[in-house]
């Protein structure tokens, strides 16, 4: 009887399926990384056959028929001069550079079709650009609902283009879907277009913000093996007020990451401005491969290759239609301790806020290495889950998907929002990572053993961790460090984080009391580049920034929180100062990334030099105003002036008058335009690894001229 009691409770209960567990360890992945069960939901309405990868590029080949059909016209131009914000948000140094980002996406629009793998971009003597590729080249036959060449009609009407889907010239696109070139175009004073094409060269030339010259028209001859388009363009010095000039470096981290996202696309970049021009080529063969090599370029590795995986699915929308969507993603493991390190981007566009391959991935990484973890004992059953963030910890990952349809979220539209990806890149995740553990024990285990890790030093910083958190969230008092300001409006308060209790002195005293907050610090904080979790709550210092500003740390940030706006580093101008504003600037990126995000981080700007002459004390903040200064006062050479080592020997009216009065204070905004390469100047500069420092002061020791020791 009791074996057959037993039979019956086994009959009762069965054996869970496959798929069943699966569903189960998805929800408690999904319930880790904050992805909701109606978003599972809503992916699995969508229907998913998975195909092959081998030859991606060939598959995803648009027709070598790109001619004036495939160019479809949405609307006509409108005043682009006139809201110039609208399209390329401002007309600022940014703004000017979005200018070839544009025209280059056209270029690399025509790599992700299939047929073109060289892209020289070249800055011009006068500041002006030109773009060429080896693409199919421009249409230049005419558009029949414009009445002018295919050239013509991208260039001069405001969304016409081939990139608009069914019909269209491409599969995929990153660009503005023929925003880009007539934007360009509205926005230069001179912009020409060369197209090499079936056998001709075709030219049409544009003035004063768009303005036809001369209809397109053929030039000449070329050979059959010619193909391709060149853009050349001249920024409006009446659009961009602010600068005409490109940065060097600027144009060249751009194309150096839009080659590590096309592998085998050739990239190069020439500066005809100096006397002997610099030109730089980027060629990734191993596409995000080498991205994620280069990030961690400096740190150690803990897997020793790169892995990869990369995959397509055909998804069957809810409407009927099928979008193929490709997604590729290569990670490593580090022994570094933020887990901040993943980088997402869709038809090369990145996408900072992430978004549903991030959560896809997220999902795959969670449980993998949970399962993982537990069926080769090395989590203990009492033990619970690692987390997303354990997992995360030291982590480089690029995630790249190219989708025909791409849809965002947010204000600044970085994150992707469509629910199929989120499975598809999860799938794909999941089956190349399991099967790595499963097939390099030897580095599984290394994996597991640094995310146990991060594990138990989240657990042993937990009681510093909830502290701080107090702390900041306002349980306990505010830092008796702290001058606090009389306003309780965020938007108008400033926090100034000065370099010594001196400095420290003369600001409370000369501060606005009513708007300014004045936090001293007593030497250098931690440099958490390099501490654990545990090591930093407990570090006085960095405890006081956190509860003076209020908002909490890392995932537990609340940006809307903040006590004040304008968060203000106040060094000296010296060596120790430098270091010092490197150190909060990197406490800063890992710990409440979102104020460095929101534009609420700033530089102080004190004088550098002070003259008195005749009763009246003047101030020049560089080596440039100092030289102007004695000129517009006709001082005789060796006329005496004094050069500031450090805040201290300001009195508190000096210091007001010179660096914190609203009315004539100069101050840098600490912005970000790219994540990878703020992460890996972080890293070299304040990382374990040596040569990266040593060579960027090698590179840089030419521009010092006044140095402090």
């Amino acid at each position: 009887m009791a074996d057959e009691k037993k039979a019956e409770t086994v009959n009762l209960t069965p054996e869970k399926s496959a798929a069943e567990r699966e569903r189960e360890a998805l929800l408690e992945a999904a319930e880790q990384t904050g992805v909701s069960a109606a978003s599972l939901e809503e992916q699995d309405k969508f229907q998913y056959k998975i195909e092959d990868v081998t030859d991606e590029r060939g598959i995803e080949k648009a027709d070598e028929k790109y001619t004036a059909e495939n160019i479809q016209v949405l609307e006509g131009l409108e005043a682009v001069r006139k809201r110039p914000g609208m399209y390329i948000a401002t007309t600022a140094s940014a703004g000017l550079h979005h200018l070839v980002w544009e025209i280059v996406d056209n270029a690399i629009d025509e790599s992700l079709a299939g047929y073109c793998d060289h892209i020289e971009v070249t800055i011009e003597s006068d500041n002006s650009i030109s773009v060429s590729d080896n693409g199919r080249g421009i249409p230049v036959d005419i558009v029949a609902k414009s009445g002018l060449s295919g050239v013509e009609t991208a260039y001069t009407i405001l969304h016409a283009g081939g990139k608009f889907g069914e019909g269209g010239g491409y599969k995929v696109s990153g660009g503005l879907h023929g925003v880009g070139a007539s934007v360009v175009n509205a926005l230069s004073v001179l912009c020409e277009v060369t197209v090499r094409k079936d056998g001709g060269v075709y030219y049409v030339k544009f003035v004063d913000g768009g303005r036809i010259v001369d209809h397109l028209k053929k030039i000449g001859e070329c050979g059959p093996e010619e193909h391709g388009t060149t853009v050349h363009f001249k920024p409006d010095p009446e659009i961009f007020t602010e600068t005409t000039v490109y940065n060097f470096d600027t144009i060249k981290n751009h194309l150096r990451q839009m080659a590590f996202l096309n592998g085998g696309v050739r990239i190069s970049l020439t500066d005809n401005r100096p006397e002997t021009p610099i030109t730089e080529t980027f060629y990734y063969d191993g596409g995000i491969r080498e991205y994620v090599s280069f990030i961690n370029a400096g740190k150690t590795p803990i897997n020793k290759d790169v892995l990869y995986a990369q995959g397509a699915e055909e998804v069957t929308l809810l409407d009927g239609t099928k979008e193929r969507i490709y997604a590729e993603i290569a990670l490593q493991w580090t022994d570094y301790y933020n887990n901040d390190g993943v980088y997402s981007f869709c038809n090369n566009i990145s996408t900072k806020e992430g978004g549903t391959h991030v959560e896809g991935f997220n999902l795959a990484l969670n449980r993998i290495i949970n399962d993982y973890a537990r069926k080769a004992k090395l989590l203990d059953e009492k033990s619970s889950n690692f987390t997303t963030d354990d997992c995360r910890e030291g982590l480089t990952c690029v995630i790249s998907v190219k989708h025909p349809n791409p849809q965002y979220e947010g204000q600044t539209k970085t994150k992707l929002g469509n629910s199929e990806v989120r499975k598809i890149v999860s799938t794909i995740v999941g089956s190349y990572l399991q099967e790595y553990l499963l097939e390099n024990p030897d580095q599984a285990k290394l994996i597991v053993e640094k995310v146990r890790l991060a594990a138990s030093g989240r657990m042993a910083a937990q009681k510093a961790r909830e502290s701080t958190r107090k702390s900041a969230l306002g349980i306990t008092t505010l830092p008796g460090k702290l001058a606090d300001c009389s306003s309780k409006d965020p938007a108008e308060c400033e926090l100034y984080i000065v370099e010594g209790n001196s400095a420290g002195g003369s600001a409370k005293t000369g501060r606005d009391r009513r708007t300014q907050a004045i936090l001293p610090l007593r030497g250098k904080i931690l440099n958490v580049e390099k501490a654990n979790e545990e090591r930093i709550f407990k570090n006085a210092e960095i405890g006081n920034m956190i509860t003076a500003i209020g908002a909490g740390i890392r995932e537990n940030f609340d940006v809307s929180k903040i006590r004040y706006h304008k968060i203000v580093i106040m060094t000296d101008a010296d060596v120790d100062g430098d270091h010092i504003r490197i150190l909060l600037l990197t406490f800063f990126y890992r710990f409440m990334k979102p104020l460095i995000d929101g534009g609420f981080v700033y530089i102080a700007q004190p004088p550098l030099y002070k003259i008195d002459y005749k009763g009246q004390a003047y101030y020049a903040y560089n080596d440039d105003q100092l030289e102007q200064l004695k000129k517009a006062l006709k001082l005789k050479p060796g006329y005496p002036f004094q050069r500031y080592k450090g805040l201290g020997e300001m009195d508190a009216q000096q210091l007001w008058e010179t660096t914190m009065d609203p009315a004539a204070r100069k101050m840098i905004r600490i912005t970000i335009d790219d994540a990878t390469l703020a992460d890996k100047a972080f890293t070299d500069l304040m990382g374990d690894d040596v040569l990266p420092r040593k060579e960027f002061i090698s590179k840089n020791a030419k521009f010092v001229k006044n140095l402090d020791i």
